[in-house]
């Protein structure tokens, strides 16, 4: 089974990283496979690759499920 984490992007660092959080925790993630990704956006990170964008509505529903409600 694999898990996709939501996260917001806090910071894009270069043309293929970008600093996002989730539950507090902040880390790096590849945003190589997804284009047009902008600082605030909600995206879904597994293996640290971004592999989808989010609406703010979905990923106002998943964070809630999660428990993450920063």
């Amino acid at each position: 089974m694999c898990l996709a984490v939501p996260v917001k992007v806090l910071e894009i660092l270069d043309a293929e990283t970008v600093s996002v959080s989730s539950r507090g925790l902040k880390f790096q993630a590849s945003s190589i496979l997804i284009d047009d990704i902008k600082q605030g956006d909600y995206v879904l990170v597994h293996a640290g690759f971004i592999i989808e964008k989010l609406s703010k509505e979905y990923a106002a529903e998943l964070l809630e499920f999660y428990g993450d409600n920063k």
